[in-house]
């Protein structure tokens, strides 16, 4: 049976990862080690980790991989091939070339596009229309591989990087498995990525968690959904730091700075952004409290809020 080295971690990869340990030698799983989650700091394993476990898999959770008494461990195993789905780390090169067969990762977009760490996140913050899998070799710079193949899905404004992670994993799971035994003998064609139509999406930093008021509204609303659910972006509401983990786009407009409030209703607050566009907060999260709906909100914390205050700014 053909022997596999997987490395990943987040759920992304889990479908994945149990797909192929139905039909193939699953020898060993590579993922990142326990991390401290959250406001209690609990200690919290990879759902890949999890998963193996589940399965009566072998793991390793270096810190880092390079340079490791688990990388040498691994690379003694002489594996047919090594797979790799949203990992988080760079595989040496002796890694890459201790796969018999081939060394494949299973990235979550469409090749050359989002070459990087968040790419499924980048989709929706650009508002794309369509996003995909690529099944590509693996070499030393970063998502730069010969491509298998490659399936696309549409984004809808109903997305946000926690259902684009959730679709692309089965789709990723799915090409993979079609894509295999043809890799494994050698019958598979390979066709370079062009050069000239790479773009990047670098892991996304703190500083971009903070919200652009001055953006038109659809972007804004693309970039609340591009941070859900994992991370939220927030902005500064009434001095306060509060995520915004649901907006819409008004139809209407507004001479408004942005930030003010355009109107003001029971269950309802219509917010100017930028190039006189407007949206309504429909879920936040105040610093400290739980997700609420805006109609909570403005009965409890937001009754003060009237038509024309300025309610989003600077801290």
């Amino acid at each position: 049976m053909t022997s596999v080295i997987f490395l990943g971690t987040p759920e992304f990869a889990v479908p994945i990862l149990s797909a192929l340990n139905d039909r193939y030698d699953v020898q060993l799983v590579i993922t990142q080690p326990d991390r401290l989650v959250g406001r209690k700091q609990l200690l919290q394993q990879s759902p890949v980790k999890q998963a193996a476990v589940q399965l009566g898999l072998p793991v390793l959770q270096p810190e880092k991989l390079s340079g490791s008494p688990e990388l040498e461990e691994a690379i003694a195993l002489a594996p047919d091939l090594l797979i790799t789905a949203a990992y988080g780390q760079f595989l040496p090169t002796k890694f890459l070339n201790a796969a018999k067969i081939a060394a494949l990762n299973v990235h979550g977009s469409l090749l050359p596009k989002y070459r990087g760490g968040a790419p499924i996140q980048y989709s929706v913050i650009n508002g794309d229309q369509e996003t995909g899998v690529t099944i590509m070799e693996m070499v030393k710079a970063m998502d730069a591989g010969d491509m298998y193949a490659q399936k696309a899905i549409p984004l809808t404004r109903e997305d946000d990087t926690g259902t684009v992670f959730a679709k692309l994993s089965l789709v990723g799971r799915d090409l993979l498995l079609a894509t295999l035994p043809a890799i494994i003998a050698k019958t598979a064609k390979k066709i370079p990525q062009d050069p000239d139509q790479v773009t990047f999406s670098p892991t996304l930093t703190k500083a971009q968690e903070h919200l652009d008021i001055k953006l038109p509204a659809k972007q804004l609303d693309q970039w609340v959904r591009g941070l859900r659910p994992a991370i939220g972006g927030y902005v500064w509401l009434n001095g306060i730091r509060t995520k915004l983990w649901a907006i819409t786009p008004q139809t209407l407009t507004t001479t408004a700075a942005p930030g003010t409030v355009v109107a003001r209703h029971k269950k309802q607050l219509l917010v100017a952004a930028g190039a006189q566009t407007v949206f309504a907060i429909d879920e936040l999260q105040p610093a400290g409290k739980a997700k609420q709906t805006i109609a909570a909100y403005l009965n409890g914390a937001g009754q003060a809020i009237q038509e024309g205050d300025l309610i989003i700014g600077e801290k």
